[in-house]
């Protein structure tokens, strides 16, 4: 198996930099982020390349979080901040050679909601596509994002076929997704020819997987059995608040 460090959650008492080459001394084949638009592209580019570990994915921008915003692009009345966030996002991506781009897409409901965002959607993909980038939704579970629009797989799955973009593809969290909905092997099995990228966590914790509700053995025998080859996203909150100690995980996959 092939990891992924998940930036966001992993190593966030240091720098995103200085994150970068932990990641790289722990034995990481790729990292991941959340939003690194305070960190210079250039400087990140620079450590991703002296590391040689590829950045797997980035978010577009919550919006603004001191006023509960956690995502753009369903907004009915942010429509210029999404686009705004996509740009941001498909640049800095671009600079580091970030192939994957989370769209998040906020608090909201309703049919309108949706087309707002199929809107955005279909922006985004137009401009990932001039860089050689995939666009991903991610559903998130009712518990860590309460009003989220994106909060079932099978609305991902129909819009990412209703759109009908190659640049579109499905972020699937086995945390998110155990949560909403369960049946995590037969998930995967079913929606395989549009996951752009896994990401894993023990549930309902969210800690390293160790325990819980999902087996990751078995998970991640599963993945390999499917052909997926890509490195998965180790995105779990350290149980003691210390990354190095947290990763006894990873030794019966090395």
């Amino acid at each position: 198996m092939k990891f992924s460090a998940n930036l966001g959650f992993l190593w966030t008492d240091r720098p995103l930099i200085d994150a970068v080459f932990a990641a790289k001394k722990a034995g990481f084949h790729a990292v991941e982020c959340h939003w690194p638009y305070d960190t210079d592209p250039y400087a990140l580019k620079k450590a991703l390349q002296e590391t040689q570990l590829p950045m797997l994915g980035l978010n577009t921008s919550r919006g603004d979080t001191k006023a509960g915003e956690n995502g753009l692009s369903a907004l009915l009345d942010k429509k210029n901040h999404a686009r705004a966030a996509i740009d941001q996002a498909v640049q800095y991506a671009a600079i580091i050679n970030c192939k994957n781009i989370h769209v998040m897409a906020g608090y909201a409901k309703g049919d309108e909601s949706e087309n707002c965002f199929i809107d955005n959607l279909s922006y985004a993909c137009e401009q990932a596509a001039q860089h050689d980038q995939q666009i991903l939704i991610e559903p998130l579970n009712p518990y860590d994002a309460p009003g989220y629009f994106l909060d079932d797989v099978y609305l991902a799955e129909r819009l990412i076929k209703q759109l009908g973009y190659p640049q579109l593809k499905l972020m699937f969290d086995c945390y998110h997704i155990q949560i909403l909905h369960g049946d995590v092997t037969r998930q995967l099995q079913r929606l395989i020819d549009i996951i752009g990228h896994i990401q894993f966590a023990s549930v309902p914790n969210r800690a390293e997987p160790y325990a819980g509700e999902l087996n990751y053995h078995h998970i991640f025998s599963a993945i390999q059995a499917l052909g997926y080859t890509g490195p998965i996203g180790a995105e779990y909150k350290p149980s003691t608040g210390d990354t190095d100690a947290s990763l006894e995980w990873k030794k019966p996959f090395e």
